[in-house]
């Protein structure tokens, strides 16, 4: 599966850094890089719960 983020949304909070941070990072400047843009089986849960703990809605999985 592969993250989609709809940065005109993302603020930076850093809440998917917390829950996955093999994927996701704020940089300095307050903007999400993704470390990893495709999660297979073993971290699908902990990326499904950063997206799903994102206040703004701004992550998401497509196939």
């Amino acid at each position: 599966m592969k993250i989609i983020v709809d940065r005109a949304r993302c603020t930076g909070l850093g809440i998917c850094e917390s829950l996955a941070p093999g994927f996701f990072e704020v940089d300095d400047a307050g903007d999400l890089v993704l470390l990893a843009d495709t999660v297979s089986g073993a971290h699908l849960e902990g990326v499904r719960q950063a997206i799903e703990g994102c206040p703004t809605e701004a992550l998401r999985l497509a196939p």
